[in-house]
């Protein structure tokens, strides 16, 4: 059986896995997710796993390298019939997929291995997450990790936060993860989820 202790104390070290922890609570198999930032494949591959073989998986990359390790990673790992690799910017994301969706992932900062040349930027991602948010469904789920040591980094995390804080209560809820006692420019973990019904008209919130 599972210890539920070294696993939570293993989310809680690990600011990647707090955000898959987070999704976990919404995505469902057959569910349509997205991985904003595909990166080096790590969050493609753990939604791949969770939608399931009903499911579909977007991944987004601008960088073509990003999208071969991508590959490389769902490749060996058998789940190509599920994920689209999207060599494209994640603002564009709107172009590809349909309303609905229940997760989108995002890892904002520079590709690891590139020696930092290529890093998410502020414009960029405010335009991505403009998108994610039309495409949600009720009740789904926005990550963002956002680390904070790169050149540009903390003028990207702000621009975050203002956008987050600029969302209508009545129609999202945000929260915002910290670890203030981390040395060395701490990352924060944001979610943002889309409440199921109204409260306005005395609804309840979303489960």
């Amino acid at each position: 059986m599972m210890d539920i202790f070294d696993t939570s104390a293993e989310i809680f070290k690990n600011p990647i896995k707090l955000a898959h922890h987070l999704v976990t609570t919404v995505l469902r198999p057959g569910d349509t997710a997205v991985d904003a930032t595909a990166g080096n494949g790590h969050d493609t591959l753990f939604l791949c796993r969770v939608v399931g073989g009903e499911g579909s998986v977007y991944a987004f990359d601008s960088q073509p390298l990003a999208i071969g390790r991508t590959a490389d990673r769902i490749k060996e790992e058998h789940l190509g019939t599920r994920v689209y690799l999207i060599n494209d910017g994640h603002e564009n994301m709107g172009k590809y997929i349909e309303p609905g969706v229940r997760a989108v992932m995002f890892n904002l900062g520079y590709l690891p291995g590139s020696g930092h040349r290529f890093n998410t930027q502020p414009a960029s991602t405010i335009a991505a997450l403009d998108q994610a948010k039309g495409l949600l469904a009720a009740g789904g789920i926005i990550t963002v990790v956002v680390y904070t040591g790169h050149p540009g980094a903390v003028e990207e995390k702000e621009a975050v936060e203002s956008w987050a804080a600029a969302l209508p209560q009545e129609e999202w809820t945000v929260i915002n993860c910290s670890f203030p006692n981390w040395r060395n420019h701490p990352p924060q973990v944001m979610a943002i989820t889309r409440r199921k019904s109204n409260p306005r008209r005395g609804e309840p919130d979303a489960a």
